[in-house]
């Protein structure tokens, strides 16, 4: 007998491998061979998702280190660009960010269904990385105004893909923890957009923008060596024709599910305390602390944001394993970190020296952080995976539009002196949706497989 090749597919990273042994040599040991090849491929099987989180984490964190910044460099910018003086234009500023991204993120969404993942995710953060590039070349508000509203446009397009991707690598018992993981990143990118008036102190606001711009153009690199697609059952090469019609079907499928409305409010109504806290709390602190923006904008976001961090992580944590022991477990888990959100914001209403303040900022940090990292999880428990790219697109219309809202109204809130005492109205909505969540949501499975 002469030499026999034995020809392995290893599909999941596309390589074709030939053994090859002499059958007359019983200590050629082709099959130890075979054995170790094919054991390290499954192991790196088994790893590849948790390589996904880790590549799009650090997306995640330019996502929101890009769109945050912003909230802090306000003092640097008014020597070059007049308008930013008044709150109100500041405010206007943020929330067309806001607008432009709530009724994009429907479309994000719908698409995210129905092409390639990957490459959406790529194209979103090349513009909006150049987008932030271009910010730093802006010579007048009107400038900026129009590159806050095209960042709108493009980060919009990555949470829904980056969150569908996800949740189809990992599932049940590792999701809440991997989407945690992955919301990490945007806690962290919060507080580091929090630095972004000490960056632009010590050069200037105009190498800050292109600076992080430039971070975010060389990561695409990595991204398209290394980022590959989870193939689904559903996913097919579709006709224009029948993607479109396959999009009214997903609208018609959602908004005819009484859940899904429930959990659009049950995401639009934190979300103005939410964003309340990412885009004004810097303000709060340096008006209440009589401090400046340069230590108020570092103190405020990291604070919320570490405490963000460890909210998810615990909340993932924990619901990954309630869940198994009751299906209502991960809206439970969302309802206890809503709950901490409400002495919170009394804290931050009314607190008046540095250790109320903190203690406010870390509670509610917490909270809602236990409360955002089980927003898909729970959205996969009524929504089957046809369908939750385009799901959380509609959550991101309904939350941050209530975000845009809030913005401009707390910009003229600001200049009318009423900020505190607006922040603490907002625990009216915090409560009734946690009432309409224990009374409506009860999920029959942990992941529903069809529509």
């Amino acid at each position: 007998m002469g030499q026999i090749q034995i020809y392995l597919n290893a599909g999941f990273i596309h390589q074709e491998i030939y053994f090859t042994f002499d059958a007359r040599k019983t200590d050629d040991c082709w099959d130890e061979k075979f054995r170790r090849y094919a054991m390290t491929k499954i192991q790196e099987k088994k790893s590849y998702p948790w390589i996904v989180v880790a590549m799009l984490w650090f997306v995640a964190l330019l996502n929101y280190m890009d769109r945050q910044m912003l909230s802090t460099m306000r003092p640097a910018m008014m020597a070059d660009i007049a308008e930013l003086v008044s709150a109100a234009n500041f405010g206007r500023l943020m929330a067309v960010f806001l607008w432009i991204y709530a009724f994009t993120s429907p479309v994000s969404g719908l698409i995210a269904d129905r092409i390639n993942r990957k490459w959406l995710i790529i194209g979103s953060l090349f513009v909006w990385s150049t987008v932030t590039l271009l910010m730093g070349h802006a010579e007048n508000f009107n400038q900026l105004y129009i590159l806050r509203a095209l960042m709108g446009v493009s980060e919009a397009f990555y949470i829904p893909a980056g969150l569908s991707l996800i949740a189809d690598y990992h599932q049940g018992k590792t999701r809440s923890i991997a989407v945690g993981f992955h919301t990490t990143g945007i806690y962290l990118g919060q507080a580091f957009g929090g630095f972004g008036a000490v960056v632009s102190s010590l050069f200037s606001w105009q190498t800050t923008f292109h600076t992080f711009g430039m971070l975010g153009i060389i990561y695409c690199i990595v991204l398209i060596l290394f980022l590959k697609e989870k193939k689904v059952g559903y996913q097919a090469k579709q006709s224009f024709k029948a993607g479109i019609s396959g999009m009214g079907k997903a609208l018609v499928v959602l908004f005819g599910n009484i859940s899904f409305w429930v959990i659009l409010f049950y995401f639009s109504a934190p979300s103005l305390p939410g964003w309340a806290t990412k885009n004004w709390l810097p303000t709060l602190f340096s008006e209440t602390l009589q401090i400046e923006m340069e230590q108020a904008g570092p103190m405020a976001t990291i604070t919320i944001a570490m405490a963000s961090l460890v909210g998810v992580l615990i909340g993932g944590f924990l619901s990954d394993r309630w869940v198994q022991k009751n299906l209502r477990g991960r809206i439970y888990t969302g309802v206890a970190g809503l709950f901490l959100t409400i002495p919170a914001l009394l804290l931050l209403a009314y607190g008046s020296n540095l250790p109320m303040i903190v203690a406010g900022a870390v509670c509610f940090g917490f909270g809602f952080g236990m409360f955002d990292v089980n927003s898909m999880p729970i959205l996969c428990q009524f929504v089957s995976s046809r369908y939750r790219a385009t799901g959380y697109g509609l959550m991101n219309l309904a939350g941050i539009s209530a975000g845009a809202a809030v913005t401009n109204w707390l910009g003229k809130s600001v200049d009318a002196g009423h900020l505190e005492r607006d922040f603490a109205v907002m625990t009216v909505f915090v409560a009734a949706v946690i009432v309409l969540n224990l009374v409506v949501l009860r999920p029959k499975v942990i992941d529903k497989k069809d529509d």
